[in-house]
């Protein structure tokens, strides 16, 4: 996409609601590593199991000095039964205004075929501790997962 945000951008600051409606912003998080996890939709079957994978690698993310912090445009509320459901154990924010996935170019138009229904690509950023964008992995098939190992060797290097 052209205005997809690319390795050595610095990120664009947000501030979303979590699951409690506190706001967060990017920037309360640098000064360590950030994956930032977009995903399609709390509760689809793809993003279940990503969400779980990186909740089953958070020893080794923490060991990376990484936090991970999910985001979708589904609500607070339903991003909180799907956080306590799955036992999610970093944040998982919400974009409902979808104003954060426009800023970084991952907008996913009339999804499933919903007309004027968007949602963010599935995308992966990684961030340095001063908010520098690293790796950057997108996909526009909702049904592919990123390359965990290919994460965790992207923060090993930075």
């Amino acid at each position: 996409m052209p205005n997809s945000i690319k390795v050595g951008d610095k990120a664009p600051d947000f501030t979303l609601p979590d699951t409690e409606l506190k706001p967060r912003s990017l920037k309360e998080f640098l000064g360590k590593k950030v994956v930032l996890a977009f995903f399609v939709g709390a509760f689809t079957s793809v993003c279940t199991k990503e969400m779980c994978a990186f909740r089953d690698s958070m020893a080794r993310l923490i060991d990376l000095k990484a936090q991970v912090i999910g985001i979708s445009v589904n609500d607070p509320f339903s991003n909180r039964e799907f956080a306590q459901k799955n036992r999610l154990t970093f944040p998982i924010l919400s974009d409902y205004n979808r104003q954060v996935i426009k800023s970084y170019g991952i907008e996913m138009h009339n999804f499933a075929g919903l007309d004027g229904y968007t949602v963010a690509e599935r995308s992966i950023f990684i961030l340095d501790k001063n908010g520098v964008v690293r790796y950057v992995w997108m996909s526009e098939d909702p049904t592919v997962e990123p390359d965990y190992a290919g994460i965790e060797k992207a923060l090993e290097q930075i």
